[in-house]
């Protein structure tokens, strides 16, 4: 009988121990398939989209390509693919598909961009699905762009049957109309477009070449540097800051960001909503405009009263980037209006930085200074429900630096740090 319960019992232990390895090499194989499904994952996302010289070659040697079978066409397409006219210089950056490029227009820098990289990518025009052998019309070419752009910016932009606004490239040609609704699915390009003659602090586009367009090249800010538009860069462009003080220039262009703010809150039918505010969305002329170079999230007030219209059980679910509302907890819906402004994220993303107090040992404040200082915490801090003490605010800002640049004019040292 002993012989036997020992016999079972190293039976069990066996099997046990089985199960122990079993369960062990399963952990192992998991663990192995998480590592490496894990190693994939981050490469697609950190690698896929590198930022590369030869990568972005071979996207323009693409589209020149696709010009020369008669894809794609635009006015910028014989310049970039034949003349070569316009020369690659360098990647700017690739984000989520986006692919930003530098290059030189006859000599002169310009950005190319494209939301996607393939121009397959892209939906096709309707039209040319269905009228295979036929000319297509211009006319349905035009309805569907301006569809397409009230749906893009939140507008009404006149009847059904409107010319497209000045400023967009006429089609005529399969290649063009196809090229044309590539370019008015990327809702920048159609901001651009629609709003570059009627406002000095949108980015001007140039020109075009199948789904990539061509803007302006602007000193762009940079949110990891003391100074948050490199000063350098501003005195190489044409017509750029020859002479300035650096207080002179940061005050030029807070007063153009200024500027920028009451344009888009009272110029356009309907305010403009900048929700993504930081340097690197903003771009510098010569001249020390302040201009927008990334609208990915810039909404007037009807797409905006959309976006912020959600479900939700707190107010944090109705933070949409800079752009937030109030949760209404008996309706669990938050309101469609924003309770914070474009001036109030400005002040506390950019004027900030520049206008912060300084270090004991550094030189005295003037008190006009600290009187800027106190007015930009005001400013980030104010309650805009208020509508009356955010123009007072804002008055006060624009006071205050006009006062301090007149006060630093032929002045050489710097105040940005």
């Amino acid at each position: 009988m002993g012989s036997l319960w020992r016999g079972f019992a190293l039976w069990r232990l066996g099997l046990r121990t089985r199960k122990r390895t079993i369960l062990l090499l399963a952990l192992f194989w998991f663990g192995t398939w998480m590592f490496f499904s894990g190693v994939v994952f981050v490469h697609k996302t950190m690698f896929s989209d590198l930022c590369t010289d030869k990568k972005s070659k071979q996207i323009l040697q693409g589209v020149c390509e696709e010009y020369g079978h008669g894809v794609l066409a635009g006015d910028l397409c014989e310049e970039l693919c034949v003349s070569h006219r316009v020369e690659y210089r360098r990647c700017l950056y690739y984000e989520h598909g986006k692919k930003v490029m530098q290059a030189d227009w006859r000599g002169v820098p310009i950005v190319l961009k494209s939301k996607l990289e393939n121009f397959s990518s892209y939906e096709a025009l309707g039209p040319l699905d269905y009228q295979e052998g036929a000319s297509p019309s211009p006319w349905d070419a035009v309805l569907y762009a301006t569809l397409e752009i009230r749906s893009s910016l939140g507008l009404e932009l006149g009847g059904a049957g409107e010319a497209l606004p000045g400023g967009f490239p006429r089609a005529s040609t399969r290649a063009e109309l196809a090229s044309l609704w590539s370019l008015l699915q990327q809702e920048e390009y159609t901001f651009f477009r629609t709003l570059q003659d009627l406002s000095r602090h949108v980015v001007k586009v140039l020109g075009s070449c199948g789904h990539f367009y061509a803007v302006e090249y602007l000193v762009a800010g940079r949110g990891w540097s003391q100074n948050l538009f490199s000063q350098e860069a501003l005195l190489g462009l044409e017509g750029g800051a020859d002479g300035r003080s650096g207080r002179d220039i940061v005050f030029r262009i807070a007063l153009s960001f200024l500027d920028m703010v009451r344009h888009f809150e009272s110029d356009f039918p309907h305010r403009l909503h900048l929700c993504d505010i930081k340097p690197e969305n903003f771009g510098v002329r010569g001249d020390l405009t302040v201009v927008a170079i990334d609208v990915d999230m810039a909404f007037f007030e009807p797409k905006m009263q959309n976006i912020l219209e959600q479900t939700c059980s707190s107010d944090e679910d109705c933070n949409f980037f800079d752009c937030i509302s109030k949760c209404d907890m008996k309706e669990n819906k938050c309101s469609s209006e924003r309770v914070n402004s474009n001036l109030q994220v400005i002040c506390d993303k950019i004027f900030r930085h520049w206008f912060r107090p300084l270090l004991p040992v550094s030189r005295v404040e003037l008190p006009l200074e600290v009187e800027l200082q106190r007015a930009v915490q005001d400013c980030a801090e104010m309650d805009v429900a208020n509508g009356v003490h955010a123009q007072t605010v804002h008055l006060h800002l624009q006071s205050l630096l006009s006062q301090l640049l007149q006060n630093v004019s032929g002045q050489t040292t710097g105040y940005a740090r």
